[in-house]
């Protein structure tokens, strides 16, 4: 399995909500000691499919993540880790760390929302790489100088702002809560 994750942060869910501007949901990472916060934009679907997971609701099928769950298991296999690894062109990159039955290591490509989801199904911990905390916080800084005089998106934040605004947050602001 993978050594240390030094090029890595340890972060878990810290809540959905939704961008009142476009309406689309939001998972918002945070790290344990709460001074990072890392907003990814997802589907609507996707959101569903962690909100059901957060609220405990065990639907009477399976649904996709929970199939994935399952037939992981079938075959023992473990989830050892999620990673966000990558942001490019505004788009974020994942991969979900699996242990094999032998033992063996396998990384699945993944889109960020898919192994949030898996991650908190299996109870395994998610890594954000440095480097994307780092170009997250860069272009949310440039998108902010540049939308400061127009209308105010929530892609555009920089990430002290973000903690600023979740710190005004109560908890009744997320639709669904960790």
């Amino acid at each position: 399995m993978a050594g240390p994750k030094e090029d890595y942060i340890l972060m878990m869910v810290g809540g959905l909500t939704l961008d009142p501007t476009t309406k689309m949901p939001i998972v918002v990472l945070k790290d344990p000691d709460n001074k990072i916060n890392l907003p990814i934009w997802i589907g609507h679907l996707e959101a569903a499919s962690m909100a059901t997971e957060i609220e405990g609701i065990k639907p009477q099928r399976p649904m996709t993540h929970d199939l994935l769950r399952n037939v992981l298991g079938e075959l023992g296999a473990t989830v050892e880790a999620v990673e966000i690894t990558e942001l490019r062109d505004n788009t974020y990159f994942a991969r979900i760390e699996v242990k094999t039955r032998e033992g063996g290591a396998v990384h699945i490509d993944s889109r960020p929302s898919d192994a949030i989801s898996v991650a908190l199904r299996t109870k395994s911990p998610i890594y954000v790489a440095k480097a994307v905390l780092e170009v997250s916080s860069e272009l949310h800084e440039a998108a902010e100088q540049g939308a400061a005089a127009t209308d105010q998106n929530l892609a555009g934040v920089s990430r002290d702002k973000w903690s600023e605004i979740l710190e005004k947050m109560s908890p009744d602001d997320f639709k669904y809560k960790m």
